[in-house]
């Protein structure tokens, strides 16, 4: 296959996919045999401006998955194949293709790859069950911000304690005091 010279056309199609595996988070290939150009269709709205499905020869996505340094994937490129190649949130893009696959049983994720590394299509849907990354920032803002409401609560123990003593002192004081007047 390395032998053969490759023709123009699918150079250029091998390193605009080679191009869109280096530039996304993750890719998720799936295999899209029987869904219908309107589902098609239906599913890359879905999936959002930052994510793009594409459909691609075995062979040509195979070449750029090699030249991008991915490996891993051969096995998976069999039968009709699409990418999804994600450059934003990959949670919201695995949630957007495991929800349509629910809808749409003829929509089979098969792998993917995930900062570089080739991972199953239960990963993929393990990446699907997490909570988005607004949600994450805003779970670890809140345990932050409890921790350091504790902290202050800690640092600020001393001081009330010896108040809370001295009030105490005081008090005892005026008592003896006023048990000796009497």
């Amino acid at each position: 296959m390395a032998d053969k010279p490759i023709r123009s056309d699918k150079a250029t199609a091998v390193a605009e996919l080679t191009e869109s595996f280096r530039n996304s988070g993750a890719t998720v290939l799936t295999e899209y045999r029987g869904l219908t150009v309107s589902q098609l269709t239906q599913l890359r709205r879905s999936l959002g401006k930052e994510t793009s499905y594409t459909v691609a020869k075995n062979t040509l996505a195979k070449r750029a998955a090699s030249d991008a340094g991915i490996s891993g994937l051969d096995e998976l490129f069999t039968g009709p194949t699409a990418l999804t190649f994600v450059s934003g949130d990959v949670v919201e893009a695995a949630k957007g293709l495991r929800d349509f696959a629910k809808a749409n049983p003829k929509l089979v994720i098969k792998g993917g790859v995930f900062e570089g590394k080739a991972i199953s299509a239960a990963e993929v849907t393990k990446l699907a069950d997490l909570e988005s990354r607004e949600v994450l920032l805003a779970k670890l803002a809140g345990a932050m911000k409890g921790n350091l409401s504790k902290a202050a609560a800690l640092f600020q123990a001393p001081l009330s304690k010896a108040v809370r003593t001295a009030a105490a002192l005081a008090d005892k004081k005026r008592e003896q005091e006023g048990a000796e007047a009497a």
